[in-house]
């Protein structure tokens, strides 16, 4: 009977964690294209004191979508040396995941081959994990839009406890 009780009680542990997690029903939306990004207007963000990268937004192409609640954006990562990474990626805040949909090079962007969703604490780079933590996701919830993630990125305001 007690290891019925402890079965039964992970089971709800399991539901109330998938709960908490995000809608096990939650569909991902068609993702348009990369936007185009400028160099000139972006918004840079501290990812680590120690990080030799400087890493930045374009907000013109922060969105969050009404569909699904993605926070998608253009994120540069710019070496010491000047050598540029560009992503487009997409944050879901209610799961800390973030996904890698298209990398720039040579002008023109690549679509991932096949995007997933992983869990943005244990990616090498810990960019997006930060961009979540000064104002992409409000808590494990969404920003109702753009403007908000903005407003918190250039006010400094952390939205997630470190």
């Amino acid at each position: 009977m007690k290891r019925l009780w402890l079965v039964a009680m992970g089971l709800v542990c399991a539901g109330a964690q998938a709960q908490l997690l995000g809608d096990s029903n939650w569909q991902e939306a068609a993702v348009a294209p990369p936007p185009a990004f400028s160099l000139d207007r972006l918004l840079r963000f501290e990812v680590s004191p120690n990080s030799t990268f400087v890493y930045a937004v374009d907000p013109q192409t922060v969105t969050v979508s009404a569909e699904d609640r993605v926070v998608r954006y253009v994120m540069v990562a710019t070496s010491p040396s000047g050598v540029r990474n560009v992503f487009y990626e997409g944050i879901r805040c209610p799961t800390s995941q973030v996904k890698t949909y298209a990398r720039h090079s040579d002008g023109r962007w690549a679509m991932a081959s096949d995007p997933q969703w992983q869990n943005m604490a244990l990616r090498p780079s810990l960019h997006a994990l930060e961009l979540a933590r000064q104002g992409a996701c409000d808590g494990a919830g969404t920003p109702s839009s753009a403007a908000d993630i903005l407003r918190r990125l250039r006010s400094g305001i952390s939205s997630l406890g470190r």
